[in-house]
């Protein structure tokens, strides 16, 4: 596989960037779809298409003569003033993607999908087995990944498409630029700035690990199958508690019930609609907090090989970075 050239959506997010970074290490050469072409700041690239995701002739364009595809783009955010946006990107710009894929002959194609278009168990931990359903998904950006997935599993069964989907879960680590809602998180508990938390529980993994896996999904992943790229699953306490070692603070945060904060999640969300800022506390997000989002990447780790390093690595690498780069003190 050497040599061959990749195409790959989503190269300006984490984890395409990491993606992106591992494929460069190995020694493919990459072609990268992004509607900002300067926004592509990993070195080594072969070559940028300036395009989006809902213009066809832009992505057969960056898909011509390509072997492989990586599909990584998705517009991730908890709050979306228009979900129509949301649904655009993530369903249509995967079935355009996918189409392209078809149209240019590609040999194998990895979609990004995600943990959210599973269901969590409630009284245990989740693999890929517990699909989600589009009717009782919280929120638009679920509703919209698991919809983009459904496209591919058709696309798959009814076309032959040569594809394989991985469900990354919570990816933590360096090169968070914007950052990640998990990475402000990050940012905000290693300044100090997050005294109370919910106590919910997520899935942790460092993000040069799921990118890991999506090459061995690539080589290794059974077509039409989906795999949990995940690592560790940790309570929120339990989280914050090493982000206060890991920053040399004491861990002083408190637990808060999830009722008496909806109130405050509508009212965050008014001033979002009023300002254009992203909220820091939502609805959809106490209804996920619930249940805690915990998954087993067995299947991975047995038929791919993937092997996640400790989630504590991944916290120590997005602090040191914070740090690298001014934006933690």
């Amino acid at each position: 596989m050497q040599g061959d050239l990749v195409f790959v959506s989503g190269g300006t997010g984490f984890v395409g960037a990491a993606v992106i970074r591992r494929l460069l290490a190995e020694g493919f050469r990459v072609r990268a779809l992004a509607r900002d072409p300067a926004a592509i700041t990993t070195p080594g690239v072969s070559e940028i298409v300036a395009g989006d995701l809902r213009d066809p002739s832009a992505v057969a364009q960056a898909m011509r003569g390509v072997r492989y595809a990586f599909h990584v783009a998705a517009d991730y955010r908890i709050w979306v003033p228009d979900p129509a946006t949301m649904m655009a990107i993530n369903v249509e710009g995967t079935r355009t993607v996918m189409r392209a894929a078809l149209d240019a002959g590609v040999e194998r194609v990895v979609h990004t999908s995600s943990v959210a278009t599973l269901t969590p168990a409630a009284d245990g931990v989740a693999d890929e087995t517990c699909a989600g359903k589009a009717e009782t998904a919280i929120g638009p950006y679920k509703r919209s990944k698991l919809l983009g997935e459904r496209v591919v599993e058709a696309m798959v069964r009814d076309e032959g498409l040569q594809a394989v989907i991985v469900n990354p879960s919570t990816p933590v680590g360096p090169f968070d630029v914007k950052p990640t809602p998990t990475g402000r998180m990050i940012l905000e508990a290693a300044a100090g700035r997050m005294p109370a938390y919910v106590d919910t529980g997520l899935n942790l993994v460092h993000v040069d690990d799921v990118a890991a896996g999506h090459l061995a999904a690539l080589r290794k992943g059974r077509t039409g199958e989906r795999y949990i790229l995940g690592g560790d699953n940790v309570s929120m306490g339990e989280m914050l508690s090493e982000i206060a070692e890991l920053t040399g603070r004491k861990a002083r945060f408190v637990a808060l019930p999830i009722a008496p904060l909806v109130p405050l999640a509508h009212v965050s969300e008014w001033v979002a609609r009023l300002t254009g800022r992203t909220p820091m506390l939502t609805r959809d997000a106490l209804k996920m907090a619930r249940q805690k989002m915990y998954f087993s990447p067995e299947k991975a780790k047995s038929e791919l090989g993937y092997a996640p390093r400790p989630h504590v690595e991944g916290l120590r690498d997005a602090i040191a970075w914070f740090r690298e780069t001014g934006r933690l003190s």
